[in-house]
């Protein structure tokens, strides 16, 4: 008998999900129609590229913010730019982000450019130096490496470092084995599962002396990914556990001390990643109506060659960036395009144009000001009740 079987009996290596509640199937099934969603919307490669960049940046900040940084999301997206320069004192915070931001370039090539899926032991050994790289560490840790002391987080104890190798093995062995072997057109509902399981298991395992939970969350990221989780996408469940901090550690707490039930920290898990979906899903939405709406406007303008109308289409088109409604004082300063189009020009000028958008219900004057009537789109949707 192993050691870990006497104080870690929770390390199972096995899942029930006969007993899961509706609710979490429901969401795994949402869960893979809008990583679907994701992946099959055609982008623009300005918005292709932009949200590739927040959610790398939101995924590196969350990833090393559970473990303490204290960078905000725009400084860490300055330091994966090349853009931010810190005090000596805090340089030790954008190593961190550096080494994570390395490890999942190391990921993504190791997924998209090889097809690479399975688990390896060495991955975990690899993932681990490579986000403790270069940092002050407690006394005896080594990146990448088993100490010989116990590792402790809170009040919980990783396994016996005796047994930690072999309970590596044995993960990666349950993670490639038929367990989590997809049926065709459920590889992400699979995936997601797998992933979950495979961070839980191995913040159990605990087996190295710090940066478990980096190199748990790139194990999870590395599933994700490989199953057909668009990147952007891959990035939200830690994201998750960094927004609901407290829970998570509150419900790997829980998993363990409930002899190893694993359902209610898959089903919280998995909420989060649906609800985080749904929030990117309509950032998407967002944008691609602005870009509908502008081709709407260019196309209304299109065969108007006099001045005024492309006058009337850029204000309309910088009105429409405004997020409140602006006052008429107020016009000509939204933007210097705007501005200039106007320089020179009576109040009247503007007074005409603005009476023109008007009428051709292209803008609306608002007790606030004026906005521009976006919501005119609206209306080449598919008729449906509420």
């Amino acid at each position: 008998m192993k050691t870990y079987e006497q104080t870690h009996p929770w390390l199972k290596f096995a899942v029930d999900l006969t007993r899961a509640r509706p609710q979490l199937w429901l969401a795994l099934g949402e869960a893979q129609s809008k990583c679907a969603h994701v992946a099959g919307t055609p982008l623009a490669p300005e918005l292709a590229k932009e949200l590739h960049a927040v959610y790398l940046a939101k995924g590196l900040m969350a990833t090393t913010a559970i473990e303490g940084n204290t960078l905000s999301e725009e400084q860490v997206r300055q330091r994966v730019e090349g853009n931010l320069k810190l005090p000596s004192s805090l340089e030790y915070q954008g190593r961190e982000i550096d080494n994570v931001l390395a490890a999942v370039n190391l990921v993504g090539k190791q997924v998209l450019e090889t097809g690479e899926s399975d688990i390896r032991v060495g991955d975990l050994y690899e993932f681990n130096r490579l986000v403790l790289e270069g940092l002050a560490l407690e006394d005896g840790a080594v990146p990448g490496e088993i100490p010989t002391f116990n590792v402790t987080v809170g009040r919980y104890r990783g396994a016996p470092r005796q047994d930690c190798a072999y309970l590596l093995e044995r993960l990666c062995a349950w993670l490639n084995s038929d367990t989590f072997a997809p049926t065709p057109g459920n590889e992400v509902v699979y995936a997601i599962v797998k992933s979950v399981l495979a961070h839980l298991y191995f913040a159990w395992i605990h087996p190295f002396g710090d940066g478990n939970g980096r190199t748990a969350r790139l194990l999870e990221f590395k599933i994700l990914l490989a199953a057909g989780v668009p990147s952007a996408s891959a990035h939200l469940l830690s994201n998750h556990y960094n927004a609901t901090r407290a829970r998570y550690y509150r419900e790997l707490d829980l998993a363990s001390r409930s002899g190893g039930d694993v359902l209610p920290f898959l089903e919280y898990a998995v909420t989060g990643f649906v609800e985080a979906l749904r929030t990117q899903i309509e950032q998407i939405r967002q944008q691609q109506w602005r870009d509908s709406w502008t081709n709407f406007v260019h196309d209304f303008f299109r065969d108007e060659p006099a001045k005024s109308a492309r006058r009337q289409r850029d204000l309309l088109l910088d009105l429409s960036d405004q997020p409140a409604p602006v006052p008429r004082g107020k016009l000509l300063g939204i933007s210097a395009r705007v501005a200039t189009s106007y320089a020179g020009l009576s109040d009247r000028t503007l007074a005409r144009d603005l009476l023109e958008l008007t009428e051709n219900d292209l803008v609306e004057l608002s007790p606030d000001g004026y906005v521009a009537r976006r919501s005119l789109i609206l209306a080449f949707l598919p008729k449906r009740v509420g």
